[in-house]
């Protein structure tokens, strides 16, 4: 579908790749990864022709198309959001329109009238071209993506310039899927959604019947969508056809072997070096010292790849606090008419880890605010004994002083005994070296982010309240601060979108629906469970880890499902044939994939062969040669759009 030849990418005389060759299938779901800075995103402008390359070529499929959806920047305006993203199937309208003209054409002219003949084929041709396309159900397309992207029906009228820059990246997103291009590009496509619309979109691109390439900071997203990863380092890319939790694996061995390798090709080099050094000037051993020089001449180099910088911290041990920690009694929070929370009751204790969820503008950040020390309309907020709070608010990075360097906006917040720390405590969120003299105005959204975590090391509090800590941090920064969470003795309570994320840290989920609360006592899983959310949420996604039920280990997303305890060999033995059995019907499957892929391979140069021919001038001067080609290219056209049938049927 994509194939990318000898493909060479320079910024300022630095090479960003260099003679890269790649394909991607049809039907291939890729996640693009690496470090911030190697190149993702240049390359997928590259392939979406919104930046040239330096050198070499990119070949796509005949008739193929590709579709771009960047970070930011999209905005739209001007017309009702319904009517914009139906702009998205302006090639279906077009038909829908000329339909209509044809039907009132027809409906006006005898059946005898010259042309009528022609203009009923016409119509006959557009029809089935539209029913094939889905064009009669187009609308209700429309709607299932607005909906899947969380729009409501009562926003579809609106103009779409009231939206904001969030929901704008929706807009653009809803277009982009309904014009299902060969070649899908997304770049960072969860990074405006919540978590209904991250688990949609995962069930719509793993259906989704061409090729999708995609960069994402959402382990979670990752692991569900792609069964292959491409990781963009030292100017080249090189593939696992693995998910992204495999793909971890699989890299550290390859690293490991590598370091290996090169560890003792080192100590060969050192002995060739050796040698030529001792014995250079003797005559007697000259030609052994040119044997040796050539020999070194000829060694293939091995690159290491560079570590990668990883936040590493740990929050300050804070002082005890008593097991009630935070205790809500009838609250009440209502901004003029609108109620958000309605006599609502909560008991925070000593240790949890708690995960706010539900939709968009449900509460989650107005429940935060409360906890962290804001006004009720009604009710009773009580903190325990000895609670000392920490607020990190989504928009925390906005909180910093642009005017002030990194190091002035720490210092700033620091308590006299931890100013001698504070550089450590920036080398450690990656502020290194001239780093720290950085205007904040002048940093990334990530470095923002991270300088405001940074900020929450300086006191040490027992109740971290994070809503959406995890904004604009890499996988690997989520991971440490993961891990740092985890090991956290004190108490939390945090807002994420992130799968991964809340998996791993949330022992008790609570959903913020309708200005009420509803407690669910174990991770997202069980809480996708109970609430009766998996399925309708996940319908095609049976290979998600199912919880831990009552005296059984948790079980995280990848593992392998555990036999019952109680299992026997027999159920054992009939679990393996069941899987070989199911190795056996993918194999086949691939086989009638790849053969039907290589008959419309055929069918197609064919079909392009004939085209050809009919092309040249004298070819319809031959009355009965040119009918027999006629019917040829109309049964080849069968042919091809029955064999793509069959393709989409079983891929």
């Amino acid at each position: 579908m994509l194939h990318l030849k000898k493909l060479s990418k320079d910024f300022a005389g630095k090479p960003l790749f260099t003679d890269i060759s790649w394909h991607l299938k049809k039907g291939e779901r890729v996640g693009l990864v690496g470090e911030n800075g190697a190149g993702k995103s240049t390359l997928m402008r590259i392939i979406a022709s919104e930046v040239e390359a330096s050198s070499g070529e990119i070949q796509i499929a005949r008739g193929g198309t590709v579709g771009y959806l960047p970070q930011d920047g999209i905005v739209a305006k001007g017309r009702p959001l319904f009517e914009e993203v139906m702009t998205a199937l302006s090639e279906l309208q077009a038909i829908e329109r000329e339909l209509a003209e044809l039907t009132a054409r027809l409906e006006l002219e005898p059946h005898d009238a010259p042309g009528h003949e022609q203009m009923l084929d016409r119509f006959g041709h557009l029809q089935e071209e539209f029913r094939l396309k889905g064009g009669y159900a187009m609308e209700s397309e429309v709607g299932n993506v607005l909906s899947g992207l969380g729009f409501s029906p009562a926003d579809w009228q609106k103009e779409c310039g009231e939206f904001s820059g969030g929901w704008q990246m929706r807009i653009a997103l809803a277009k982009l899927l309904l014009k299902k291009p060969n070649v899908l590009l997304l770049d960072e496509p969860t990074n405006h959604l919540d978590i209904e619309a991250r688990n949609w979109l995962e069930g719509y691109l793993q259906g989704y019947p061409y090729s999708v390439m995609l960069v994402s900071h959402d382990r979670f997203f990752l692991d569900q969508v792609c069964s292959r990863i491409a990781e963009v380092w030292n100017h080249a890319i090189t593939d696992y056809h693995c998910n992204y939790s495999r793909y971890l694996v699989l890299r550290e061995e390859r690293v490991s072997a590598l370091r290996e390798a090169k560890k003792r090709q080192d100590e060969e080099v050192e002995k060739m070096e050796d040698f030529i050094s001792r014995f250079r000037y003797q005559a007697t051993k000259a030609s052994l010292v040119q044997s040796r020089i050539k020999q070194l001449e000829k060694v293939e180099r091995i690159i290491l790849p560079p570590e990668r910088k990883r936040i590493r911290f740990t929050f300050p041990t804070p002082p005890k606090s008593g097991k009630t920690v935070m205790e809500l009694s009838g609250v009440t929070k209502a901004y003029g008419s609108n109620v958000v929370l309605n006599q609502v009751d909560l008991l925070i204790e000593s240790g949890e880890r708690v995960a706010l969820v539900g939709h968009n503008g449900a509460g989650k950040s107005t429940l935060m605010r409360v906890l962290a020390g804001g006004d009720v309309t009604g009710g009773a907020v009580k903190a325990g004994h000895n609670v000392i709070r920490d607020y990190f608010a989504q928009d925390q990075a906005q909180e910093l002083d642009a005017t002030r360097t990194a190091y002035e906006e720490i210092y700033a917040d620091a308590p006299f005994d931890m100013v001698p720390q504070l550089r450590d405590i920036l080398g450690a969120f990656l502020f290194s070296g001239d780093d720290i003299h950085k205007k904040v105005a002048v940093l990334s959204g990530g470095e923002r982010n991270r300088l405001a975590l940074a900020k929450l090391l300086l006191r040490p509090s027992n109740l971290l309240l994070m809503d959406e800590p995890t904004n604009h941090l890499d996988l690997f920064s989520k991971e440490v601060l993961l891990e740092a969470l985890k090991n956290f003795p004190g108490t939390v309570v945090f807002v994420s979108h992130d799968r991964h994320f809340i998996d791993g840290l949330a022992t008790r989920v609570v959903e913020v629906a309708g200005g009420m609360l509803e407690n669910y006592y174990g991770d997202y899983e069980y809480y996708l469970e109970k609430s009766g959310q998996g399925e309708a949420i996940r319908p095609e996604a049976p290979q998600l880890a199912k919880p831990a039920q009552e005296g059984e280990a948790p079980r995280r997303n990848g593992d392998p499902a555990p036999l019952p305890p109680m299992a026997s060999k027999a159920s054992r033995q009939q679990q393996r044939e069941d899987e070989k059995q199911r190795q056996k019907e993918e194999r086949a499957k691939e086989k009638k994939l790849a053969e039907i892929e290589k008959n419309i391979s055929a069918k197609e140069g064919e079909l392009a062969g004939l085209e050809t021919a009919m092309a040249a001038p004298d070819f319809f001067k031959d009355v009965e040669a040119a009918r027999v080609a006629g019917e040829k290219h109309a049964l080849l056209t069968t042919e091809i759009s029955e064999l793509y049938q069959a393709w989409e049927s079983l891929s």
